[in-house]
């Protein structure tokens, strides 16, 4: 990995307005690369739409497009015009009409996609066989890049330590986090220091900002986490970017400001054989909400 500066740029979403929100998310990225320098610019989750869009598999099906395709061309070419990186993340069309995926494209500086990533743990309201419109991805990969190797989640996946793991053992430096999150600060402030610190990864996570088609509101919060947990830059409630350097070497100490090497790895250490019976169905012996 090199150093570079990250980026997440958090935006209210026009409702079902995708021409528009494609432009507004352009916008940014220009912000983000005039005002500080950004390598790499991480959106927020279902920007073409925002996340709640009222409508059914096969009418959200008609309204975006395909990636690649006319729905990320504009984008790209900011990308190839600004020279950096960009997680973009939009529902996408799958192969038949009413197969929707919640995705995120990674475009790299030449304004390639260069990887693309499905949501693999749809939150339970939005998934097909909830009654929802979402269909799971059953890939993560990890994409390396000009800057370094880079994985993706998207905002419940966060919640599931499987994932990230995954993605750290395939090698993941950073993991973009892009979010339209609507729990507690608190759990959005923890899940992302616990996947940084779990895997020594740094976590570059975008949350979404104001309402969507289902009066759902998004409160912000965007934050910048290195693999030692700490949080290098932390948004507000607004529109607004933040951003920070992303050092190559950041495990040498074991906290920030101290000299104290740090002598673990959470990767190295895992004591493989204790964890033979993870793989298998499970429940929460709790029993869970319903719906009102």
């Amino acid at each position: 990995m090199k150093q570079l500066i990250a980026a997440c740029a958090q935006f209210a979403i026009a409702p079902n307005d995708v021409n528009a929100n494609i432009a507004k998310a352009i916008h940014w990225v220009e912000q983000a690369a005039r005002e500080h320098a950004a390598d790499l610019v991480v959106l927020p989750e279902t920007l073409t739409t925002g996340f709640v869009t009222n409508l059914d598999a096969r009418a959200l099906w008609d309204l975006i497009g395909e990636m690649p395709g006319a729905m990320t061309r504009e984008i790209q070419r900011a990308a190839k015009s600004l020279g950096v990186h960009i997680v973009f993340p939009s529902y996408r069309r799958g192969a038949e009409r009413g197969i929707v995926y919640n995705s995120a494209a990674l475009i790299d500086a030449n304004g390639e996609i260069v990887g693309i990533y499905d949501k693999t743990h749809p939150f339970p309201a939005e998934r097909c066989e909830c009654g929802g419109w979402t269909t799971r991805g059953n890939r993560a990969d990890v994409f390396e890049t000009a800057l370094g190797a880079i994985g993706m989640m998207i905002c419940y996946d966060g919640d599931f330590p499987e994932l990230s793991r995954l993605l750290a053992i395939k090698g993941a430096e950073i993991i973009a986090r892009p979010s339209a999150l609507l729990r507690s600060f608190d759990i959005w402030q923890m899940t992302n220091q616990a996947r940084a610190y779990d895997n020594h990864v740094y976590v570059v996570a975008t949350n979404a900002v104001g309402p969507d088609a289902g009066n759902n509101f998004y409160f912000g919060h965007s934050m910048i986490v290195n693999p030692i947990a700490w949080r290098l830059a932390q948004a507000r409630g607004g529109e607004e970017i933040i951003a920070a350097r992303l050092d190559p070497d950041p495990l040498r100490y074991v906290t920030t400001g101290s000299h104290s090497p740090q002598v673990f790895d959470h990767l190295a250490d895992r004591h493989l054989e204790l964890y033979a019976e993870i793989l298998r169905a499970a429940k929460s012996r709790f029993e869970t909400g319903k719906p009102k």
